[in-house]
């Protein structure tokens, strides 16, 4: 049955926090449902869920929302799919924006679909990108058919037009401190008895010291790096310039590289200040990955090889001779600015 979806208005962002922490791709998604909804004349509204988190809530206006609908529960202090699904449930059917945005994080990817499920709607999944049309509706841009292209996708007859969207993909907006906005504060029935999981422990990974997606400087190696031997000389210029060995996804297969240094439409989505491709063609299942990229150099034996259509840089030559080479030159730089 079709809605009647003249009753929906408004751009929602799921708020995502971790530990009273609000993550950077709702900050990121708050910037473009800003620009989205000055577009359309709407307005843009973040939802915070948890507990003892009313506090971010100025946060989020001065990153450009309207208004902070707020949802306090000791329930909702650690994510759980069934009591946040839920919550978001009640508060759509409640208010009925017309778009509802969420990061595709792994909370994200676990919360929307089953959202989108209660809800009757479509979901896009990973989007890169989003634009309003003529009409007001809502286009979701995403890599499909393994990432060979670029798809555009409308729910024109449903609401709420549901998307999750990479991080690191859109850009966080600049702050204003001295904009203001509204907070509303919901109180949400709970039922206990569908809450089928409890949290015994909490343990974090200590194992990665900073994640590839923070990092400032990424040195990342495709398959031209030929044997794990070679792709071990990246960690050597890494260390001489302060940057993050990456991969694209031959080298997680090889086994040279944990699979959570991946870069592309299957790994992580990045954006350091620089970056350097070293062996990698510039298939689009990688370039998605790291095209928000600052400064990219790229080192291909190929002069063709689409990866420097990135590049701000390129050198033409075999990455195996040239990585000794510039890690002794750049060594010799550091050692002596010391």
């Amino acid at each position: 049955m079709m809605q009647n979806i003249d009753q929906y208005e408004g751009i929602w962002v799921f708020a995502e926090q971790r530990e009273g922490k609000i993550q950077e791709v709702a900050l990121e998604l708050i910037g473009k449902a800003r620009e989205l909804a000055d577009v359309k004349d709407d307005t843009v509204s973040a939802l915070l869920l948890g507990k003892d988190i009313k506090g971010l809530a100025d946060d989020l206006v001065q990153y450009g929302a309207d208004q902070v609908i707020v949802v306090e529960n000791d329930q909702l202090d650690n994510y759980q799919t069934n009591p946040y699904t839920d919550v978001l449930t009640q508060l759509v059917r409640k208010f009925k924006p017309s778009i509802l945005l969420l990061g595709a994080t792994s909370i994200g990817r676990d919360l929307a679909p089953r959202l989108a499920t209660r809800l009757k709607t479509g979901l896009s999944a990973d989007c890169i990108d989003l634009e309003i049309d003529s009409e007001g509706i809502l286009i979701q841009t995403k890599p499909s058919f393994g990432g060979n292209i670029m798809v555009e996708i409308m729910c024109p007859n449903y609401r709420p037009q549901m998307a999750t969207v990479r991080p690191k993909v859109l850009g966080t907006p600049e702050k204003d401190p001295g904009r203001k906005g509204q907070v509303i504060v919901e109180h949400v029935q709970i039922d206990p008895d569908n809450i089928l999981t409890a949290i015994i422990e909490k343990v974090k990974d200590t194992t990665v010291a900073e994640k590839i997606e923070d990092a400032e400087i990424v040195i990342a190696g495709g398959r031209g790096m030929q044997s794990k031997e070679n792709f071990d000389k990246l960690y050597q210029l890494a260390e001489v310039i302060g940057g993050k060995v990456g991969a694209t996804r031959p080298p997680v297969n090889e086994g040279w590289i944990s699979e959570d240094r991946q870069i592309g439409q299957s790994g992580k989505t990045i954006a350091p200040r620089l970056y350097i491709a070293c062996g990698i063609s510039g298939a689009v299942q990688h370039t998605v990955g790291m095209e928000n990229s600052g400064t990219v150099i790229a080192i291909n034996k190929d002069p063709r090889a689409p990866i420097f259509n990135f590049a701000d840089y390129g050198i033409v030559g075999d990455c195996k001779k040239i990585i000794p080479i510039l890690t002794e030159k750049l060594k010799e730089i550091v050692d002596n600015d010391k």
